[in-house]
């Protein structure tokens, strides 16, 4: 018998692009209302740049997001 492969988890980053390509605000609206730079954040969620610790958490506080550890 064949075992299952796991499927794999998605990282933060990836759960968060997710989060913000698939909400019901814009990424203009993000970018104003997180105080980040409407082009870095075009970057980042194309894999083509990295955002601060300060800009994810203004990006959090804006989309009123929290981290919770899956369980095992």
């Amino acid at each position: 018998m064949a075992k299952k492969k796991a499927a794999k988890r998605q990282t933060l980053s990836e759960q968060l692009i997710r989060i913000i390509e698939d909400g019901p605000r814009s990424r203009y609206w993000l970018s104003k209302a997180a105080a980040v730079d409407a082009g870095q954040l075009y970057r980042f969620v194309h894999g083509k740049g990295r955002l601060t610790t300060d800009s994810l958490d203004r990006i959090g506080e804006a989309l009123n997001l929290r981290i919770v550890q899956a369980d095992e």
